[in-house]
């Protein structure tokens, strides 16, 4: 099997381009904090992100609960609301400062965007994240299309993202390639008909990613570039 005839690439955000978990983390402690909760380090705030920002303050939130209650006693759509808004405020003011891209990120996606690729994003962060940080990295200029977990009506694992992604930029999803970290990448990608790369870094809550048997499986970045390149752009 051979990606040819891909001029789309779309991308996740966390755990894919972005280790933003010290960020996340810190924003994390900070809301937990203001609510007289535990926190935790970070190596342990890492493995509960990837879903978004209301799964990954859910997770905190139980967590820092110690099971004590069920999540429909204690943890009503108000209190996780009230939490949510919380974090989401310290997380702006946290943007890009411990968080880093992954080694030959930046390097492997000029050397695509330069062979005539078509880029975009597609997370299930809140919309209104994406661009600071990719601004924050120089790579505001590499992108199409953005869409978060806010964007659509449905986040990935759904389809959806994946298919308004190819409407907009009206492309096939056999032109296209979904590459994420998670299990809801590739879960995505195989019900909008897509194939997917799997990275082996990042964040899948502690699962091998080959588990969902995406079409490719990656080790770094960087194996993009070769793996692409001897397929000419249709």
């Amino acid at each position: 099997m051979s990606p040819e005839n891909k001029t789309v690439l779309l991308f996740d955000l966390d755990g894919t381009l972005v280790d933003s978990a010290p960020d996340l983390a810190t924003a994390i402690n900070k809301m937990l904090l203001a609510l007289d909760l535990t926190t935790f380090p970070q190596e342990i705030i890492r493995d509960w992100v990837g879903n978004g920002a209301k799964t990954l303050v859910e997770r905190a939130l139980q967590h820092s609960l110690n099971n004590n209650t069920t999540l429909d006693e204690d943890l009503s759509e108000a209190r996780k609301s009230k939490a949510l808004a919380i974090f989401l405020n310290y997380y702006q003011q946290c943007l890009c400062l411990e968080s880093t891209l992954y080694n030959d990120v930046k390097a492997t996606l000029l050397a695509l965007k330069k062979q005539g690729y078509r880029l975009a994003i597609i997370t299930n962060k809140p919309a209104e994240f994406i661009e600071p940080i990719i601004t924050g990295f120089g790579l505001n200029s590499l992108f199409e299309l953005l869409l978060g977990g806010d964007s659509l009506a449905e986040r990935k694992p759904h389809p959806l993202p994946l298919i308004h992604a190819c409407e907009t930029l009206n492309v096939s999803a056999s032109q296209c390639i979904m590459i994420g970290d998670s299990k809801n990448d590739i879960l995505a990608a195989k019900a909008a008909h897509m194939q997917s790369i799997g990275l082996t870094y990042g964040y899948n809550y502690g699962e091998d990613i080959r588990v969902y048997q995406p079409d490719w499986c990656l080790e770094n970045f960087a194996e993009l570039l070769p793996l692409l390149r001897k397929h000419k752009i249709s």
